[in-house]
């Protein structure tokens, strides 16, 4: 006997979560933020909504957290590229890119493939602790292995309050070296110029990326400012008061 039951029909592929929160349709304006390497975008969990207007837009990458099972996306360009498919709907207000350390050379190389895609350029690149693309890759963690990248996470996530497990570090440190394998394989020749301002935002307690290094971001920009903040390499997770006023500021005056 033949069965004739139709066969349910196939469930479309979910869309890749690429923003933690959908944006709103009545923000003033918007930042995307990109996190750090090794990370997801719950990292910025303590920093607020909306910055007086400002709607703070909180890029995930693939491979960890809600995105755990998706490829990760192996180098800077692929991502970019990724999200100049996705972001465009998002970009009808005037809008900023926020990227701390390795998080800095993913926004720059997104505003960089946006104008050559012809779309709404970032009114601002807001670069924290990381030196400009081309004077990198630079920073202490790119030269360590999976075992010492596990060791540094272990101090990372105690210094944070939390609790190293052995599964734990073993995962993160796996997906940190992926994302800084992205950083040690970005090679841009020179100063490539955008046409957005950019405010560089170094810390003055920074050991990893000393505010110094980051003089490179003034050469890819006419409108250029640097802002020099208390605090250490991860004192931004805390949205102090003189980081959000960056940010407002540049981005809506």
């Amino acid at each position: 006997m033949t069965d004739t039951t139709s066969a349910p029909a196939a469930t479309p592929a979910a869309k890749p979560r690429w923003l933690l929160r959908r944006p709103s349709p009545d923000a003033q304006a918007r930042v995307f933020c990109f996190p750090y390497s090794g990370v997801g975008a719950s990292m910025f969990h303590r920093w607020p909504r909306s910055i007086d207007g400002v709607e703070v837009c909180l890029i995930q990458l693939p491979g960890r957290e809600n995105r755990i099972r998706d490829p990760h996306h192996g180098t800077y360009e692929q991502l970019a590229r990724d999200l100049v498919e996705f972001l465009p709907p998002y970009l009808d207000k005037p809008y900023g890119i926020f990227g701390h350390c390795g998080g800095a050379l993913a926004a720059v190389e997104l505003a960089n493939q946006l104008e050559a895609a012809g779309l709404p350029v970032p009114r601002r690149l807001f670069p924290s602790a990381q030196v400009a693309a081309h004077d990198g890759p630079y920073g202490r963690f790119l030269g360590l292995d999976r075992e010492e990248l596990g060791v540094e996470l272990s101090k990372l996530i105690t210094s944070l309050g939390g609790t190293p497990t052995p599964a734990l570090i073993s995962m993160g440190a796996e997906l940190l070296d992926r994302d800084l394998d992205a950083n040690r394989t970005y090679r841009v020749d020179g100063p490539r110029k955008v046409s957005c301002g950019v405010t560089a935002i170094g810390w003055a307690q920074d050991v990893e990326i000393p505010a110094e290094m980051m003089g490179g971001w003034a050469e890819i920009s006419a409108d250029f400012r640097s802002v020099l903040l208390e605090g250490g390499h991860y004192d931004f997770l805390g949205a102090p008061q003189g980081l959000l006023t960056a940010i407002r500021d540049d981005l809506l005056g």
